[in-house]
């Protein structure tokens, strides 16, 4: 019941925005660092969202998406070894963005990641993130995501593409 009622609010969030001049939708492939590279072997993120433009060189908005970390097996030395679950978290968070150039830009994404899995509780979240325009409305984006979690933190580097509409 958990998934359905989360897939069904991104879902609505998504469709709601979607026919709004500032909306954005990337797609992007990850590897996980520090200690979620123990756990997992490899990401794949969505990314949807909408920017309010304050000023010519900056815009504020919100954003959501999924983010699914594809399990690794633990080695566990003489106690063998587990098949670690895959990791997935639904971000939603407050989204800033800031042109450097015509080309180039910097942005932060604050909030909380749900975790979607058993046993995720999820937590805060957050991606620095530059951006390169390759024409309009076409970004590639590179990003550092984390969600500080009991423990510690999982941590992903991703590399992707951002289309606006």
């Amino acid at each position: 019941m958990k998934r359905f009622l989360l897939f069904t609010v991104v879902a609505l969030l998504g469709f709601g925005v979607q026919a709004q001049d500032g909306f954005k939708a990337g797609i992007n492939l990850g590897l996980p660092i520090g200690d979620a590279g123990d756990l997992a072997t490899f990401s794949i993120v969505v990314d949807l969202g909408y920017h309010f433009e304050v000023s010519d060189s900056f815009s504020a908005g919100i954003v959501t998406g999924y983010s699914h970390s594809f399990g690794d097996e633990l080695d566990l030395g003489p106690l063998g070894s587990v098949d670690v679950d895959d990791i997935q978290f639904i971000p939603l968070a407050a989204a800033g963005r800031l042109a450097l150039s015509d080309e180039f830009s910097l942005g932060v994404d604050l909030g909380y990641a749900i975790g979607v899995n058993d046993g995720n509780d999820g937590g805060f979240y957050y991606a620095p993130r530059i951006q390169y325009g390759v024409s309009d409305g076409l970004d590639i984006v590179g990003a550092y995501r984390g969600v500080s979690v009991s423990g510690g933190s999982f941590d992903i580097i991703t590399l992707g593409v951002e289309f606006g509409f």
